[in-house]
């Protein structure tokens, strides 16, 4: 039997010690709309208030047993309610969140009646001037108990928070793990910023591979290309194929191969498409409920092909709101779904006009909106050339990085396979990743093997001879 929300919170309040602990002070009876669920709320919450722990479902049928405004059929309705209640676990961050918006929700909804009720002038004990205040009360509805970090007294807390490991989603490829000291951290937001056609959902793609190959659950949102054809990218990275060869495969051996991939990767991947421009953060946070809800997946990344052709949740994209705004506030939705979900979000952003024209690209390249740098934690740009396509390879420029010192390994080369929508690493010589000459290389662009590539983009300058 599906349960709806009302029931897996009394199905926590019982089983969740932790849950019970965090919720009950904030929930209140009259949140629950139907009649025998209340009822069995108000006895587990009197039970949790008075003995300081949750009853059994047989002490909550014993106290309803005492009511005598319930009927024999609610009795049974309830007996049948309680029966089918276990102790499953649930995510207690998507739980909590949940119910915080479900308290939130109803206590605006029940001021809203009380404040008609007033005006209809059916209130006995309240006029119209009490309006505002059970308005605001009700606004005012949040779990958040935090005041703030007190220095002296939260000692202890800070120095645990100094030592705590901190949860990253690691790359394949060297020189990533190298300037992110490790990998992603949860709660960040991640840019790859390119010209058409130069790598960004390849870059996407590949890291998504690198993530399910991990184990980790994966989501992938495309506001560009079909769902099929995002998981027909990931098989040609994941099955080492190219993508044509992926398509000439007898479905007998397509299948052994995935059944091969399936026996070695306990992660998920899911890919959801959405229509360019419609979706927004919103459409990101209604999707992640039904995953845990349909599929009890939860993703340790994010990634979002991509920022620009997103929809704004606050904004109206027209005429009264400029590029920056706009961009800005979809980056600030993401960043903010990151830290609400405690996961790493990747997305990528276009190059603008002169970024076209730029053979070195910068910050100030960023397409549409210079507000995107600021909100993101790391940013990277894809920079391709002629010399570089002969080579198979493609260089990276860090923007913006949180995580390491951004003048070090500023700029590095990768390998590219895109028939294989691969990305590896390659051979720098003798350069050393961590001790080459990258002090040089803030001024002067000195990559990895000790070239210099900014005298090399200064002798180019037109998008005839770049591919940014």
């Amino acid at each position: 039997m599906t349960k709806n929300l009302e029931q897996i919170i009394l199905q926590n309040l019982l089983y969740n010690e932790e849950y019970s602990r965090k919720v009950t002070p904030f929930l209140k009876a009259e949140y629950f709309h139907d009649r025998n669920e209340k009822t069995a709320f108000t006895i587990v919450q009197n039970f949790i208030l008075t003995y300081n722990a949750s009853p059994t479902p047989e002490v909550v049928l014993i106290e309803v047993d005492k009511l005598k405004t319930v009927t024999e059929d609610d009795f049974k309705q309830i007996a049948s309610m309680l029966d089918s209640l276990s102790d499953d676990e649930v995510d207690f961050s998507w739980l909590t969140e949940q119910t915080e918006n479900f308290c939130k929700d109803k206590a605006v909804y029940n001021a809203i009646m009380e404040s008609i009720h007033i005006i209809d002038g059916e209130s006995k004990t309240q006029n119209s001037n009490a309006i505002p205040e059970i308005l605001s009360d009700a606004l005012a509805v949040s779990f958040d108990t935090h005041v703030g970090h007190d220095y002296l007294e939260d000692s202890d807390d800070r120095y645990d928070f100094y030592h705590k490991v901190e949860k990253k989603v690691p790359f394949d490829l060297e020189y990533f793990n190298t300037i992110t000291a490790g990998g992603t951290p949860q709660k960040t937001l991640n840019i790859i910023m390119a010209g058409t056609g130069v790598g960004k959902s390849l870059f996407l793609c590949h890291h998504a591979a690198n993530c399910l190959s991990q184990n980790n659950n994966v989501l992938y949102i495309t506001c560009e290309m079909a769902e099929e054809r995002i998981a027909e990218r990931i098989d040609a990275n994941l099955l080492d194929m190219t993508i044509d060869n992926v398509q000439d495969l007898p479905k007998t051996i397509y299948n052994k191969k995935l059944n091969n991939l399936k026996s070695k990767i306990k992660g998920k991947l899911i890919v959801k498409e959405y229509p360019t421009a419609t979706a927004n953060v919103n459409h990101f946070r209604a999707l992640l409920d039904e995953l845990w809800m349909k599929k009890q997946f939860k993703p340790d990344i994010i990634f979002i092909d991509y920022l620009n052709i997103c929809a704004s949740a606050r904004l109206k994209n027209g005429s009264n709101v400029n590029s920056y705004s706009y961009i800005k506030a979809i980056a600030e939705e993401l960043r903010g779904m990151a830290v609400e979900r405690s996961v790493p979000v990747f997305s990528a952003t276009q190059v603008n006009r002169n970024g076209f024209n730029n053979s070195d690209v910068g910050l100030e390249d960023t397409s549409e909106s210079f507000g995107l740098p600021a909100t993101a934690d790391f940013m990277i740009a894809l920079i391709s050339t002629e010399e570089l396509e002969e080579l198979n390879q493609i260089m990276v420029k860090q923007l913006k990085n949180r995580y390491n010192d951004v003048a070090s390994n500023k700029k590095f080369l990768l390998g590219i396979n895109r028939g294989k929508m691969k990305l590896y690493d390659v051979d720098h010589g003798s350069g050393d990743l961590t001790q080459s000459n990258q002090s040089a290389s803030q001024d002067s662009g000195t990559g990895f093997n000790g070239k210099n590539f900014d005298s090399k983009f200064e002798s180019k300058n037109s998008f005839e001879s770049w591919s940014i």
